[in-house]
């Protein structure tokens, strides 16, 4: 997600496209939300792992 959300931020950015820089902060901030809860052991979703 964190990877997802900084292409879109990239191309967004080189486009000129304000709904794809929007979309692409959101989804890189929910990946980094993720990445936190996983790196603490907290369950997301009611799932210690995402494969």
């Amino acid at each position: 997600m964190i990877v997802l959300g900084l292409i879109l931020l990239i191309i967004g950015y080189l486009t000129g496209l304000s709904l794809l820089y929007t979309v692409g902060g959101i989804v890189l901030i929910v990946g980094v939300v993720f990445l936190i809860l996983g790196q603490v052991g907290r369950p997301v979703g009611g799932r210690k792992a995402w494969f």
